[in-house]
Formats: C-alpha cells, sequence, structure tokens
C-alpha cells in the first residue's frame, strides 16, 4: 500500500506535469524533462527521468534512472547527471523529493546545452585561430637563428659565385677582346635597384644578429633572378 506522504506527492507531480508524467505501477513513474529556458536555435535535450520508491521513501533514495528521449548525451554525461541528482537526493531525505528532483535536472541540462555551446564556439575560435597564424607563418619571413642563416648563406654565396663564373666564362667564348672588356665594364656595374636590395640585406643581417627581426630567405633567389633578367638584356656597342 502506498504511503500517504507518495499518495500526496503523486497528486501534486501530476498537476504539475500534467503530460510529461507516466505511470507504469505504482511505485514506478517516468518524467520528460528538458532543460529551463535556452537560446532559440541551440539543439534540442530531453530526458526521462525513471523513478522507482522504495518502501523506505522518503526515508530513503528512490532509484533513479536516465534515458535520452531527444537530442545526443554521452554516457559520462548521463553518470554526471546521476550522480548530482543523488547528491541532491540525499539532502532531501525524509521529505518529498521528486519535483526538487526533476528542478534540478531541467538546471543541470540547461548548464549541459550551454557548455556545449560555450565549447563549440571555443573550437570554431582556434580552428580561425590556427588557420590564421598557419596563413601568416606562410606569407611572412622565416625567422631564422644567427647560426643557421649564416651557415645558409656561407652556402648560397658559394653557390652564386660559381654560378656567376660559369656564366661569366661561357659569354666570354663567343665575345671579341673589345666585347669582353666592355662585358666586364657592364657586368661589375651595379643598377640602382641593385644596390638599394644589397643595402636592405645588409640591414636586415645586422638586425638579425641582434635578434630584432627575421629575414625572408626568398628575396635572395627573387634578386637573383632579377640580376639574371638584367644580364640577358646586355648588349654591345658595335662603335669603336
Amino acid at each position: 500500500m502506498l504511503s500517504e506522504v507518495l499518495l500526496e506527492e503523486f497528486e501534486v507531480l501530476e498537476s504539475i506535469y500534467p503530460t510529461e508524467l507516466s505511470k507504469s505501477s505504482e511505485k514506478d513513474i517516468q518524467i520528460d524533462v528538458e532543460p529551463e529556458e535556452i537560446e532559440e536555435g541551440l539543439p534540442s535535450l530531453r530526458l526521462t527521468l525513471s523513478v522507482h520508491y522504495t518502501d523506505d521513501y522518503p526515508d530513503a533514495l528512490p532509484d533513479l534512472a536516465l534515458a535520452p528521449l531527444e537530442g545526443d548525451v554521452e554516457q559520462v554525461e548521463l553518470d554526471n547527471l546521476l550522480e548530482g541528482l543523488t547528491n541532491v537526493g540525499e539532502e532531501n531525505l525524509g521529505m518529498a523529493m521528486t519535483f526538487t528532483l526533476v528542478s534540478h535536472l531541467r538546471e543541470q541540462l540547461t548548464a549541459l546545452v550551454q557548455s556545449r555551446e560555450a565549447r563549440r564556439k571555443f573550437e570554431d575560435s582556434e580552428k580561425e585561430r590556427l588557420a590564421l597564424e598557419e596563413e601568416e607563418l606562410r606569407t611572412r619571413g622565416t625567422p631564422v637563428t644567427i647560426e643557421s642563416f649564416k651557415e645558409w648563406k656561407a652556402q648560397f654565396d658559394k653557390e652564386q659565385a660559381e654560378r656567376k663564373a660559369k656564366q661569366e666564362e661561357e659569354r666570354l667564348k663567343g665575345l671579341t677582346a673589345k666585347e669582353r672588356e666592355e662585358y666586364k665594364r657592364i657586368n661589375f656595374r651595379l643598377s640602382g635597384r641593385q644596390l638599394f636590395e644589397r643595402n636592405r640585406i645588409l640591414d636586415e643581417e645586422a638586425l638579425l644578429e641582434e635578434g630584432t627581426v627575421s629575414v625572408d630567405i626568398s628575396q635572395y633567389e627573387r634578386i637573383r633572378e632579377e640580376e639574371d633578367e638584367e644580364e640577358e638584356h646586355v648588349t654591345f656597342s658595335d662603335s669603336d
């Protein structure tokens, strides 16, 4: 036979949850629970709280269970929600507690939905930040240490010198003595653009040693290409 406390509690619960509550036996009820008011557009989430009242209720906790009704819920989240309900129930032993349990569950579902949305926004923000950092690394100069830059620069200068020597040898083979003299004169005269670029690189090398700037190594390749283009346009005068 149901206790007077439980009979009164059922009457109250049926008036509060006319559509959400259902009975499967005299001591077993199910209540569909959803979050309190949340922002429009957030995913729906509803659970079914199953309550089995023992003979010692309300001096003993009822048996509680949670099952997803709408929306995805991980098992660890269900376990955390049940643990919270148990703690609240223990604080309310000796009195009707079902309404208190449902109210607590609604609050926890609201917090769960909000935390999920906050996590989603954070992850989207992190993805955007990482994408911006990747783009910045792709477009800015490559940071190098003094040692690694000097090592690279020494190899670069060596390759440049070897390439220049080979090119000059090939060019001079087919020139007359006068053309060779004019070629050497033109070849050792730097253009305004070349002087500017070389001064800028020297300034960057000095700043690199002070640790105040990163160097874009690609600019060396660019200067080499421009020098090649200028040399290709060199012509010799036919006048004596």
